[in-house]
């Protein structure tokens, strides 16, 4: 049978780029690259304004453990379903239709907030709405990487460069929200975010990509068969199990920045962005150290040491510490949070079968934001309980026994 080439971008130049950004020389990649790039940045500054928004409305530590809750949980519940369903149609055209929802909202949002008619019950509402968007906007964005990256060895870095850009968002975002708010309000960053979804709609109208196989049958038998390849592959099960430890405990932490930021360190929207942006830092180091050390056969390593780190970093900020001390080791959080998920999304991706990669993203993706999500409305509870710092005590600690329990396992015969 011959060859047929099929719409794949062909690299930019001749000369190969460095290997830490090899996946760059794809044009359709780097146009992706960069309407992500502002999209994520637009998302993080909504996602602090939204929390400072709703903390400074009510002062309820429970309403943000509620709100990181809906927004999540449907990752858990809908995501596995949702990525047996985008694995039968064309998921270029499904992210369009899905983000041009997503601008309408912060667009929504931001007129909402100018009007004053924000309150808790609609912040909840919002945050569910998010939290379903993002149960196929998440896997439908990961799931076609793949697609923009033809030659299958470039698949990793393109990887670790999407987390990359995820994460020096996750670093400028924060701080850019909290002067935002100080300066244009809530209302000012909705309406940046929705502008800035527009950047990614552009830049998908421009690629093609690679054509994928779409799953065969229905979505209840695609479904089924994604079950199936997960539970009956030893070594991605185990990869799950340490996501849903790492999130459940450690990225709790971001429901308690705000009370943070107020209560323990007496300060306002600034504070919790450079709190944030701490995290965010730290998140962006970590990728990229993978650009450079990630070589496939060290990650589980990786995985394993990010864990150990997480549990430090909780026990340390348990103590109060000054705000120092405090950011450097939110920095630590976000560096060992993002090494344990992004390696373990390395790992999968790289060795799921491609008819089958929206699956196995979308369960990915399930557990990383739905415990994240269960986590988050635990932490609220016990902070409003015994206080922010014993929260992060408390999550620390679990994740410490879970770490020395892994470790037995793994060297158990």
């Amino acid at each position: 049978m011959g060859t047929q080439v099929l719409n794949v971008s062909p690299p930019l130049r001749d000369k190969p780029w460095p290997a830490p950004v090899r996946a760059l020389a794809h044009r359709d990649f780097q146009i992706y690259f960069a309407g992500q790039g502002v999209s994520t940045l637009g998302k993080w500054v909504q996602q602090v304004a939204l929390a400072w928004l709703a903390y400074h409305l009510t002062g309820s530590a429970v309403l943000l453990g509620t709100i990181t809750f809906l927004s999540l949980l449907p990752q858990l519940i809908v995501g596995p379903l949702a990525g047996a369903w985008i694995d039968r149609h064309d998921k270029r055209r499904l992210l369009i239709g899905v983000q041009s929802i997503l601008a309408s909202q912060s667009l929504l949002l931001a007129l909402l907030t100018w009007l004053g008619w924000m309150n808790a019950s609609v912040i909840i509402a919002m945050a569910l709405l998010l939290g379903q968007l993002s149960a196929f906007e998440t896997p439908l964005r990961q799931a076609l990487i793949g697609s923009f990256v033809p030659v299958a060895a470039d698949l990793p870095n393109a990887l670790v460069l999407n987390a990359m850009l995820i994460n020096a968002a996750r670093f400028i975002g924060p701080p850019l929200a909290g002067w935002m708010i100080a300066s244009w309000g809530e209302a000012g960053c909705f309406l940046l975010t929705a502008i800035a979804f527009a950047a990614l709609l552009l830049g998908l109208y421009k690629v093609k990509g690679v054509p994928v196989v779409k799953a065969a049958g229905s979505t209840g038998q695609a479904f089924k068969e994604g079950v199936d390849y997960l539970w009956q592959t030893r070594s991605v099960r185990r990869l799950l199990i340490s996501v849903v430890m790492v999130n459940l405990l450690a990225s709790c932490y971001s429901v308690l920045l705000p009370i943070l930021a107020r209560v323990v360190y007496l300060g306002d929207a600034r504070t919790l962005g450079w709190l944030w942006g701490a995290a965010g830092a730290g998140a962006f180091v970590a990728t990229l150290f993978l650009a450079f050390n990630g070589g496939l056969s060290k990650l589980r390593g990786f995985i394993g040491i990010g864990a150990l780190l997480c549990a430090l970093a909780l026990a340390a900020l348990a103590f109060s510490m000054p705000l120092a001390v405090a950011l450097a080791a939110l920095a630590v959080l976000g560096f060992g949070i993002t090494v344990s998920n992004v390696s373990t999304n390395m790992l999968l991706q790289s060795n799921a079968p491609s008819a089958l990669r929206g699956r196995v993203i979308a369960f990915y993706i399930a557990m990383r934001f739905g415990f994240e999500a269960m986590g988050g409305l635990l932490a609220g509870a016990t902070a409003a309980w015994l206080g922010a710092p014993v929260a992060l005590g408390l999550a620390g600690l679990a994740l410490l026994l879970y770490c020395a329990a892994n470790r037995y396992w793994r060297a158990a015969p």
